[in-house]
């Protein structure tokens, strides 16, 4: 079995709040997707952000390590790159500054989900039959206790893990194939709003 991909770890309050910002989150998305980018590529790609918005963004992600410069141009004509494959942290943390800023970065990450969520479903009939057959979204109620969900959560894992390293680091991905997002949402279901 390969090497997990790294990951970067926020636990600073302050990095936690930043990496919450929507702008942000999206921009460390498609350095890890697309590789490194300017910020003007990145503001192209975004289709919502200006170059300069895109490029301070990008210098206050670096701030916190979670991309850094690739080398190479100058300015906005910089290339940057994402740090890691991927961004975790402590879901619980026993300081109250942090558990606040992860509670703020939470509930941005699942605003994000439910924007592409949307975003499909406002697009889907201009998808071809097969994507609309094989893209969707469910729910299954499963009865486990706190030592198995996690156990459950690391064999989807698992599952994934197989998909996420057919794509070589900086390469292409293989034909035929799109990126998908899979959203897993693992919440007891005995607590009212």
């Amino acid at each position: 079995m390969s090497e997990p991909p790294p990951a970067v770890r926020l636990t600073d309050p302050r990095a936690l709040r930043a990496y919450a910002h929507p702008t942000r989150m999206a921009l460390v998305g498609l350095l890890r997707v697309h590789g490194p980018l300017t910020a003007t590529r990145a503001a192209e790609l975004l289709g919502t952000e200006s170059v300069a918005s895109c490029s301070f963004h990008l210098r206050q992600l670096a701030k916190y390590g979670l991309v850094e410069e690739a080398g190479g141009g100058r300015g906005r004509e910089k290339p940057w790159q994402a740090t890691a494959a991927f961004t975790s942290w402590d879901s619980s943390p026993a300081d109250p500054e942090q558990a606040a800023a992860v509670d703020t970065l939470q509930r941005a990450v699942l605003d994000g989900y439910f924007a592409r969520a949307t975003a499909w479903l406002a697009h889907r009939a201009e998808e071809t039959p097969q994507w609309r057959e094989a893209a969707g979204f469910g729910d299954t109620l499963v009865h486990v206790t706190a030592a198995e969900l996690l156990e459950l959560q690391a064999r989807i894992e698992e599952l994934t893990r197989p998909y996420r390293e057919r794509r070589p680091a900086g390469g292409e991905p293989p034909e035929g194939t799109r990126p998908v997002q899979l959203i897993q949402l693992a919440v007891p279901t005995d607590v009212r709003p």
